[in-house]
């Protein structure tokens, strides 16, 4: 899994972002789902979100991880002191957690970076108990979408919504939707690791 363009790196750094994060698309994101048990946000960049999860929901235990060394290190300077959170650097193609580990994963505009996106829906299916959710939100393939990608040149591969809801059902996902909002420039899903 690729590192940032050094564009998504600033603009993940800066604090508008952070404050929009957490005070509007964090709830969006969560569609109603509060955060509970052992969570894990996958690609969190500098860790806005995160730090949004950590303190409106204190019981819940983050894992927060990034691929990208330089995510990884902004993420724990601001969650520093958050006694709720832990940072990993790892890759969604190859979580290095057990089976079965986590209650909710989270996913914030980031499996687009997965370029085998649906390699990553395979893992978050293991690494999910029985019953567990999966939750956030993604860009889609649409023409604006590929413009800001090409120019900041990062590697991608942008998500269609029907191929989405598909490749959740095919990792075992089950009770899968998938929301197009924005201007069809946003996908959010919401899925469950069947039961066994």
């Amino acid at each position: 899994m690729p590192a940032m363009s050094a564009v998504e790196a600033a603009f993940c750094r800066s604090a508008p972002w952070r404050a929009v994060a957490r005070r509007t698309i964090l709830p969006w994101a969560l569609q109603g789902v509060e955060p509970y048990g052992e969570v894990l946000e996958l690609g969190s960049g500098s860790g806005a979100m995160a730090e949004g999860v950590a303190r409106s929901f204190p019981s819940a235990r983050l894992t927060v991880t990034d691929v990208d060394l330089a995510m990884v290190s902004a993420a724990a300077r601001l969650l520093a002191g958050l006694e709720n959170v832990r940072v990993d650097r790892a890759d969604a193609t190859a979580l290095p957690y057990p089976d079965g580990s986590f209650d909710l994963v989270t996913s914030y505009l980031m499996m687009h970076h997965v370029v085998d996106w649906r390699r990553g829906l395979e893992e978050v299916a293991r690494v999910l108990r029985p019953g567990g959710t999966f939750v956030g939100y993604d860009l889609t393939d649409t023409l604006i979408a590929r413009a800001v990608h090409v120019v900041d040149r990062s590697p991608h591969l942008l998500l269609r919504p029907d191929d989405l809801r598909r490749q959740l059902r095919a990792a075992g996902f089950v009770g899968v939707t998938v929301r197009v909002g924005f201007a069809r420039t946003v996908a959010r899903f919401l899925a469950h690791r069947s039961a066994p």
